[in-house]
């Protein structure tokens, strides 16, 4: 059987929540993502099926991949999924995109996956539950969908940010731990693009209300920080005992990843050089309120389904929820902090949530390219308890 490689990745920037892509749906995001995709292959390349991660839908309309993959100019026989796996939704999605290869599509020359993920976090819409069925006397509650869809511990009735409470008290990670893992995330992000690595990234056109069109072509995050404010911010989520701030966590954000799919043995009849191989995956879960963790229990399968062991990982993207989470799962799987989110993770570049499962599947093969090493692991847990990991085999 043929192995799934990937042909061809590529991002949007990532926007500051109500920033710069703002007026850009998640479905517009995405088609922007999928059109750099493309634009690094043959034109004849035809994709079959796909597969995009998006959380929190509503008000977006109905089938957000359809909509993605129609407004990148994709035929009407383009098969589309909506997966949503909360933030490993675009890892999820790259999964189950390469186990439809591996289960038929290698046989079916042609047969390209479109996979990745898509998030306007600034568009998602206020809720005015029960308003259906009336509101008889007194005032009626907006619910804030990003939070009460995205962000939110249903389990438990607590925002995520109080699991992540938990998780510094379990593995004695301090205010000030998280702080100086923060500060580090923002200056490796910098120093990455400051150097141009990532490669993958897509400009997008933004059109005005007045004047020439916005050009949007690097990440909003990074370049914003205030190091001197964030050692001075408060908790954001236990005011009393709290370490877990709005800097020290990731922030909400805008944007979309997509990778086309192949196997092996089609891209090499075609002339494409591989940028990877996609060696493994696997999914672990575990109780909700210890979804940070889940991580360090995904790992471990992805490796024994990829054939390898841990000391074979050169190098590991573990997606920054908060800064306690990546500590955590470092303790954890016994990884040194050199070898891990070497250019920055979700704390400083953002976390549009349906993207950020797809987006560190490509900064990891950034990492690989400008360090010249061969074999990774990405890792994302999400709300519920879960968490996906995949090992890619650098190739071109």
């Amino acid at each position: 059987m043929s192995s799934v490689v990937i042909a061809s990745i590529a991002r949007t920037p990532i926007a500051k929540f109500c920033g710069s892509l703002s007026s850009l749906s998640a479905p517009a995001l995405g088609a922007e993502a999928i059109k750099g995709a493309l634009a690094n292959l043959p034109p004849d390349i035809i994709i079959r099926e796909a597969y995009l991660g998006n959380v929190v839908s509503a008000g977006i309309g109905q089938a957000p991949a359809r909509q993605a993959v129609k407004g990148a100019g994709l035929p009407d026989s383009t098969i589309c999924t909506t997966v949503n796996k909360v933030c490993a939704s675009g890892m999820k999605a790259t999964m189950l995109a390469a186990q439809t290869l591996l289960c038929g599509g290698s046989s079916q020359p042609g047969y390209a996956m479109l996979a990745g993920g898509m998030e306007s976090m600034s568009n998602v819409p206020h809720y005015l539950q029960g308003s259906r069925s009336g509101t008889s006397l007194g005032h009626a509650k907006l619910i804030d969908g990003v939070i009460h869809d995205g962000l939110w511990d249903s389990y438990g009735d607590q925002h995520m940010g109080m699991c992540g409470e938990k998780c510094a008290a379990d593995y004695g990670f301090s205010r000030e731990d998280q702080d100086a893992y923060a500060i580090e995330s923002y200056k490796r992000a910098q120093a990455a693009i400051e150097a141009g690595v990532f490669t993958e990234i897509t400009p997008i056109t933004v059109p005005q209300r007045k004047g020439d069109a916005l050009i949007v072509d690097h990440d909003e995050e990074p370049g914003s920080i205030n190091f001197d404010k964030l050692l001075k911010l408060k908790p954001a989520f236990d005011s009393k005992n709290g370490t877990i701030t709005a800097a020290n966590a990731s922030s909400l954000n805008d944007g979309a990843a997509a990778l086309i799919l192949m196997t092996e043995q089609d891209a090499k009849d075609r002339g494409i050089a591989p940028l990877a191989r996609i060696l493994g995956f696997g999914d672990a879960e575990q109780q909700p309120v210890d979804f940070t963790t889940a991580p360090s229990l995904a790992v471990p399968v992805a490796l024994k389904h990829a054939g390898v062991e841990s000391s074979d990982i050169e190098y590991h993207e573990i997606n920054e929820a908060f800064s306690v989470v990546a500590l955590a799962n470092m303790k954890l799987l016994g990884l040194s902090h050199d070898r891990v989110n070497v250019f920055g993770g979700a704390v400083a570049l953002g976390h549009p949530i349906g993207m950020s499962g797809a987006r560190i599947i490509g900064t990891l093969l950034a990492v690989l390219r400008s360090k010249d090493a061969t074999l990774g692991c990405a890792s994302i847990c999400n709300g519920g308890g879960g968490a996906s990991a995949i090992v890619i085999e650098r190739m071109n």
